[in-house]
């Protein structure tokens, strides 16, 4: 359900129900232009003026160990910068708990996200929001009340708290008397501050990339841009957890459009980490070119296969997106609760070969999927969902993982304070095996080498998939031949885990930067995947 929201009030929901109910902000607190103003003073951020002037672990180029994590006090920043302080939040949380509701959270955000673009070798976007607010969840059972507000005001905090409390009906629960702070890893350096680095930083970046990419004679249109996130979290909770995390976050997209003899191809590219301008170094720039220009480039030569069943060889890195979607989705434990998906009744049982072994991670260091803590309190971790081709586990937030009887697993997830959390991917990913690619290649007689994938469409429940490779190749007689392009392949993602008869030892994490969507949410996830061979797939060509 998506609620806009206005100054000075606050849209509440309750699920599951439909429920909603809207408050008019009363006086005596900041209104959201106020917390905005407030957010800016004082925080070193670019000023408006500014920017209208100018396991078998993953690793990747630059990515590397995590770096060490600074001391932070929980509840300090939204304290001093915002006025949540300790004695606040016990309120809000002893009223969550009014009305017998058997756990309660408080969870504030405070982001700013920023982007400058650039094309036709000039500065053509620099844009910056700012986004503040806190949701208030109260969960019994299954069931969920959840609210949110933008006026930080504590009567409208302590309204909000009364909605979500509303899902429950029974005696008052009783509020933490303190705090303790959770200590939490670091995958990315909780320091680095994206509101300190200026236009002014960002621009030459940009400049750099479109002269690198200009010089290449084919090259007629270059559209780059940079966006950055800084993303400061608080969840405290009814137990007395008080977790508090600086998430920064970066993403560089290119477009090339190339035209050889009057006839022109399009392609783009992009790359994204938790980590800070140091990142775009002049290897990486490089590195981002040439990867962007190739595969636009061969787009002169490609052509479509003809169409059937057959053979697919995944590429290492981005065919981790086939796994994401087609069956990641599927193992998140809110489907399997209510019996929606296929691998609702599969733990335990063999789901692929022994080959395969799937799991899914937030503690990779800089990836865009990491997180020092879930959107719940929970710490990360490494959750084996099928090993040895067996299925072993399920994603779960708090909810999932009481109904099932097990630990949460830091899966709990959500897109901003306007939204409750539910089990989601963090980083996805197939372990290696013992083949080689290039054994795995020559035991294909005729199929295709899937190498790049944009958009795609799956279907939780049955698993079906449908997805649209960009750069491809033809697999003729154990060989790479005639490179191709777009191209649907059509599966059933269960199905196709089931056909995966080879794995490769070269396995490599994807360095795009995705954003997974899920009942209207949205959470940047990473992937990846060794070279597998999926036995037969529909192939849509000619």
């Amino acid at each position: 359900m998506e609620v806009l929201s206005s100054a000075a009030s606050e849209k509440w929901s309750i699920e599951p129900g439909g429920i909603m109910g809207e408050h008019q902000g009363g006086g005596g607190g900041q209104t959201r232009r106020e917390f905005i103003s407030n957010s800016v003073a004082g925080a070193a951020a670019i000023a408006l003026p500014l920017w209208l002037s100018g396991c078998a672990g993953p690793s990747a180029s630059g990515i590397g160990a995590a770096p060490s994590n600074p001391t932070l006090a929980a509840t300090r920043y939204f304290d001093e910068g915002f006025g949540l302080s300790q004695e606040a939040l016990r309120k809000i949380l002893a009223e969550a708990l009014s009305s017998g509701g058997a756990w309660a959270d408080v969870y504030a955000q405070h982001r700013i996200s920023s982007t400058v673009g650039f094309e036709d070798n000039l500065v053509n976007e620099a844009s910056r929001s700012v986004d503040l607010g806190v949701g208030i969840r109260v969960v019994r059972g299954d069931q969920t009340g959840y609210a949110f507000t933008e006026d930080l005001s504590l009567p409208s905090l302590l309204a909000a708290a009364r909605t979500a409390a509303s899902i429950a009906s029974g005696g008052a629960g009783k509020a933490p008397a303190t705090f303790t702070q959770r200590t939490l890893p670091a995958y990315y350096d909780t320091a680095y501050d994206w509101q300190r680095v200026g236009v002014d930083q960002i621009v030459p970046v940009l400049t750099r990339l479109n002269a690198e990419a200009r010089a290449d004679a084919l090259v007629e249109k270059v559209s780059v841009t940079l966006s950055t996130e800084q993303n400061r979290i608080l969840i405290v909770d009814s137990e007395g957890r008080a977790s508090f995390d600086s998430q920064p976050l970066t993403r560089l997209r290119m477009s090339v459009t190339m035209n050889k003899d009057g006839e022109r191809q399009s392609n783009s590219y992009n790359i994204s980490a938790r980590v800070g301008l140091e990142y775009y170094d002049e290897a990486r720039i490089k590195s981002f070119v040439k990867e962007n220009l190739d595969r636009t480039r061969i787009l002169f030569e490609a052509t479509q296969p003809q169409a059937g069943e057959m053979p697919v060889v995944l590429g290492a890195g981005s065919s981790g997106i086939l796994l994401h979607e087609a069956i990641g989705h599927g193992m998140e434990a809110d489907f399997n609760r209510k019996g929606i998906s296929i691998f609702s009744d599969k733990i335990g049982k063999k789901v692929a070969s022994e080959h395969v072994t799937i799991v899914d991670s937030g503690v990779d260091p800089r990836f865009q999927g990491s997180i020092n803590v879930d959107d719940e309190g929970n710490l990360p971790q490494v959750t084996e969902l099928v090993r040895d081709g067996v299925m072993t586990s399920y994603m779960h937030d708090r909810i999932s993982a009481a109904h099932y009887g097990v630990e949460p697993t830091g899966s709990g997830r959500r897109q901003s304070f306007r939204h409750a959390p539910m089990p989601r991917m963090r980083n996805t990913y197939m372990k290696p095996g013992p083949h080689t690619r290039d054994a795995i290649i020559a035991s294909v007689k005729r199929g295709i080498f899937a190498q790049t994938f944009t958009n795609g469409q799956v279907k939780i429940g049955e698993g079906d998939y449908t997805f649209f490779v960009k750069n491809g190749f033809l697999i003729e007689d154990g060989r790479l031949t005639a490179p191709i392009k777009n191209v649907n392949i059509i599966g059933n993602g269960p199905e196709s885990l089931s056909r995966i008869t080879m794995v490769a030892d070269d396995f490599a994490m994807d360095e795009v930067g995705w954003n997974c969507g899920k009942d209207g949410q949205s959470v940047p996830v990473s992937l990846g995947l060794p070279t597998v061979l999926v036995s037969s797939i529909t192939v849509g060509g000619r």
